[in-house]
């Protein structure tokens, strides 16, 4: 394959960062539309799953771009609430991205839930669309609980609430979270087949 840089369809630089890592030991030059100078839409999230939210907003970015693009679509699954957030996760207290009130939200609906229920895991989806068509996509989950508060400074979304052992992933270095999370699972799984595909 001729063309390494591929496009990611989010403006979130933490979240374009972590692909970089990951995928850049491939050759691969993970870019926003931003950093690669092409204008992309905002999809609307309408898929009942990850994986349709993923491979929506994938070839929305490859047909308008004309340049391989990978888009994840993730989210946190709590046992308590029967999978909720889920898909909504972005969205959950209302207003899209507002992480302080989605984090709010949760540990007001947690509020009496001892800590053995609290169990959760995050989910993602990574979807890669190439111009000619092809599809390639992997889903990484990491299992884990809510905590009580909001702790560490780090990552994003509802890192500072979800707990593996004793820390947050708000809590751990860039490294740490790349080798436990659910889109660090999900990209090591997509990373393998971009190997295979890019020798093909």
């Amino acid at each position: 394959m001729e063309n390494k840089v591929f496009l990611i369809a989010t403006h979130n630089m933490k979240k374009r960062n972590e692909l970089y890592r990951i995928l850049s030991p491939l050759g691969i030059d993970v870019q926003t539309a931003e950093q690669a100078g092409v204008e992309i839409t905002d999809v609307e999230e309408t898929g009942e799953t990850f994986y349709e939210n993923a491979l929506l907003k994938a070839q929305s970015g490859c047909r308008e771009s004309g340049m391989p693009c990978v888009a994840d679509d993730s989210g946190l699954a709590v046992d308590y609430l029967v999978g909720a957030p889920g898909v909504y996760s972005a969205r959950f207290a209302g207003e899209h991205g507002n992480d302080a009130k989605n984090n709010q939200k949760l540990l007001k609906l947690l509020s009496d839930v001892p800590v053995e229920e609290r169990t959760a895991k995050f989910v993602s989806v990574v979807c890669c669309v190439f111009p000619n068509g092809d599809i390639i996509s992997a889903r990484g989950e990491c299992k884990g609980y809510i905590g009580f508060e909001e702790i560490g400074d780090g990552g994003f979304g509802y890192d500072p609430l979800f707990m593996v052992g004793d820390k947050s992933f708000a809590q751990l270095s860039p490294e740490e979270k790349d080798a436990l999370s659910h889109r660090g699972n999900a990209l090591r799984l997509i990373s393998e087949k971009l190997k295979e595909y890019m020798s093909l």
